[in-house]
């Protein structure tokens, strides 16, 4: 059974595993080798700051799966993992940034001693933390194995939440509303955005009642004016401004489960620019939420999305939308599926979806969102309950 510390019951972890062992099996792996932090923690509950160095975790197709990382973060990962504390190891702080050795040549032994030295082992190429010279090492440390691409095997899984995931989304989400009201509640001429923003971190931290908050995978992003119409810009310690829009786009976490939601203030008189993209942007929004149905797919929500857009002369490129769940940084989305009118992945009961339709224009950007849940019957649910509008603050 899991320790105590561990997120979720030994069911969920025991379907998780099964689950990722089928879709091995379908892809001929004899051994996975996972390194993205939020795939690690779906499978073995391992939760620490310690993905700047090499970690991952081993997964057969028998027994339990094996976390391995630096030997000072074994402890932590026998403290958060569920497995057995022999299938928790550690490498030596010798491999750690050292021009002789690598972390690699440990893991190679590793897979060797558990008779995969000529197995076709999953890795994730595509992956933030799986860099160029630990596949280089790999490979010529296990010269009879062979090492495929598993990108995304594990993301993929994760794209049905269980009802113990959707369970902490929730939970997310009433962190979410409170961090988007503190935004919207302080948000004033001359409110320096560093202050603003620290209160919005003091509101995601401090969490909902026994329901503490965690940190985000991706910081406040709270660009104002002009820099409102790019997207992904922090804060800096400028003074907020009459006559200029800013968008929030923030999450409440909740054990490392995300509800993103971003609302746009205005201070002052918007012109009609922008009341008339923000009238195509809430009316679009219900449309695409009410085609995120069961059995549609991810390009139609896009499409109803655009239709709308369309009528009201409006253009917009790119994608709109990503699921959410479980996540590490640099970034709170799974990096599967899209809302992109392109993406034709069937919606089901139980995935979460960010989305994410905003409008970033010449001089302003408007972003109004929603964290949403497929369900069973009818349209997607709209998980936060924050007023659908652009909030004009005189």
């Amino acid at each position: 059974m899991p320790i105590g510390n561990a997120a979720f019951s030994q069911g969920e972890y025991d379907r998780r595993i099964t689950a990722t062992r089928a879709a091995m099996d379908m892809a001929g792996i004899d051994v996975l080798f996972v390194t993205d932090p939020s795939n690690q923690a779906w499978l073995t509950g391992y939760d620490g700051w310690s993905f700047y160095v090499h970690q991952g975790v081993i997964l057969g197709m028998e027994g339990e799966p094996v976390w391995w990382g630096r030997m000072m973060d074994m402890f932590g990962g026998r403290r958060t993992c569920w497995m057995q504390p022999e299938n928790v190891i550690g490498y030596g702080d010798h491999y750690i940034q050292s021009t002789e050795y690598h972390p690699m040549q440990d893991l190679a032994k590793q897979l060797a001693s558990r008779g995969f030295e000529e197995a076709r082992i999953g890795v994730e190429m595509e992956n933030y933390y799986y860099s160029a010279k630990a596949h280089q090492v790999l490979t010529e440390a296990l010269p009879a194995a062979q090492l495929v691409d598993a990108t995304a095997l594990v993301n993929w899984r994760r794209l049905v939440k269980s009802e113990e995931e959707i369970g902490f989304i929730r939970k997310a989400a009433r962190i979410t509303e409170k961090v988007i009201r503190t935004a919207i509640d302080k948000a004033a001429p001359g409110v320096r955005k560093n202050d603003l923003v620290a209160d919005i971190m003091h509101a995601g931290i401090a969490g909902v009642g026994d329901d503490w908050g965690d940190y985000p995978a991706i910081v406040p992003l709270t660009p104002s004016g002009l820099d409102a119409t790019a997207a992904h810009l922090t804060w800096n310690g400028d003074p907020m401004r009459k006559g200029e829009a800013t968008f929030f786009e923030l999450s409440g976490c909740y054990r490392r489960y995300h509800a993103p939601l971003c609302r746009t203030v205005f201070l002052g008189r918007p012109d009609a620019s922008v009341r008339r993209a923000e009238a195509a942007q809430i009316e679009g929004i219900a449309a695409a939420l009410d085609a995120a149905r069961a059995g549609n797919r991810t390009c139609d929500i896009a499409r109803a999305f655009m239709a709308v857009l369309a009528k009201y002369g409006i253009e917009r490129q790119g994608r709109m939308g990503y699921p959410i769940g479980l996540s590490y940084p640099p970034d709170w989305g799974e990096r599967s599926a899209s809302i992109r009118t392109e993406d034709e992945t069937v919606l089901q009961p139980g995935m979460t979806f960010h989305f994410m339709p905003a409008l970033w224009m010449d001089t302003w950007g408007l972003e109004t969102t929603e964290t949403i849940l497929i369900k069973q019957d009818g349209p997607a649910e709209a998980l936060c309950d924050i007023e659908r509008k652009l909030f004009i603050k005189d």
